[in-house]
């Protein structure tokens, strides 16, 4: 095959895992149709079965090695749910008196944070309250 038909097959599949979902699996064989192209314009190509065979295996190899960690780079982390939950059953202190189910700030590690008073009794200004509950940026907490 000539460069160009190379060419135009890995541009082809790089417009595919535009449009593909499932991501980083095409990108692969885009890149070894390149590779290959490449080799062939720089008359390193030989026959039309090694062109083949050496776009089959770039393919399979960059996919194997790859693949995973291009994911792992790409995909959200988990690591914020974790942080939230460790904030519930925390101890922050009130910057303001808070009435039940009022709204105020708290103090929690040192960062004011916007706080509801989810329990039956209301909150003193500096008292310490446990945090119940993370929704958004919202802090539920009760009295200790």
């Amino acid at each position: 095959m000539n460069w160009w038909m190379w060419l135009i097959l890995g541009l082809g599949l790089l417009a595919g895992e535009l449009v593909t979902p499932g991501g980083f699996f095409v990108i692969f064989f885009a890149m070894s149709a390149l590779v290959v192209a490449l080799l062939v314009g720089l008359g390193a190509g030989g026959p039309v079965w090694a062109q083949g065979l050496v776009f089959v295996a770039l393919s399979v190899v960059s996919l194997l090695l790859f693949r995973k960690r291009l994911l792992a780079r790409f995909r959200p982390s988990d690591d914020l749910g974790k942080s939230l939950a460790d904030v519930v059953g925390g101890v922050a202190t009130a910057q303001d008196d808070i009435a039940p189910g009022a709204v105020g700030k708290a103090e929690y590690r040192g960062t004011p944070w916007a706080v509801r008073n989810c329990g039956d009794k209301p909150i003193a200004k500096d008292q310490r309250c446990r945090v119940q509950k993370v929704e958004g940026l919202m802090l539920f907490i009760m009295p200790e």
